[in-house]
């Protein structure tokens, strides 16, 4: 996937501050601190475009970009850290409820787990609440270059038994650190919004 350009556009908390809704976006979503701004920096060949920190729940907007002015990014708020404010962790639910329920242009949700720690409550939660409302999904692995091969396999094997998923494909493994998994995501993006193999953005 050749990306020409991708740009910050603007960050949100409200439906009326949001760009308008000209282009098919993607949006992203898990825990704190489990890599999603590094994961959205790999797929588009940017070094700090998604703003990235060791402190958790760091991100508290959402945050939306476009990607050779063809398709958009959404990097949701993280979920689950337990030290954010209260006033803004009860704020966040109803905040990522909201984009999902009502963005009309909203193609895919990239859920991100870390490989190392067992699907949460909230991750479980999230996966429900994108199946009740028939929103198309994809589950990425992420931080594969911690751990070994057979780590890796058992690990997918594990979670994907954890959300009840079948067993015939494992999870999508991707690394920040090696891009590992990148081609892979950037496929089921472009299948998401009904492109060809072939066909670039």
């Amino acid at each position: 996937m050749k990306v020409l350009s991708a740009e910050f556009v603007l960050s949100a908390r409200e439906p009326a501050h949001y760009p308008p809704a000209s282009l098919p976006e993607v949006a992203f979503a898990g825990r704190s601190n489990v890599g999603k701004s590094s994961l959205i920096n790999t797929l588009l060949n940017r070094r700090g475009l998604a703003r990235t920190s060791n402190t958790p729940g760091r991100t508290q907007e959402i945050n939306f970009f476009t990607v050779n002015n063809r398709v958009a990014f959404v990097d949701l708020p993280g979920y689950g850290y337990a030290k954010v404010p209260e006033a803004i962790r009860r704020h966040w639910g109803p905040m990522i409820e909201t984009y999902l329920r009502e963005r009309q242009t909203l193609r895919l949700v990239v859920l991100i787990l870390d490989v190392r720690r067992d699907p949460s409550g909230e991750d479980l939660q999230l996966i429900r609440w994108l199946q009740f409302y028939r929103l198309p999904s994809h589950i990425v692995l992420t931080k594969i270059d911690k751990m070994s091969r057979n780590q890796l396999a058992q690990r997918q094997r594990l979670i994907g038994e954890r959300l009840g998923l079948p067993a015939a494909e494992p999870l999508l493994a991707f690394s920040a650190k090696t891009g590992a998994g990148k081609e892979r995501l950037w496929r089921e993006i472009k299948k998401a919004m009904a492109l060809a193999p072939g066909d670039d953005l």
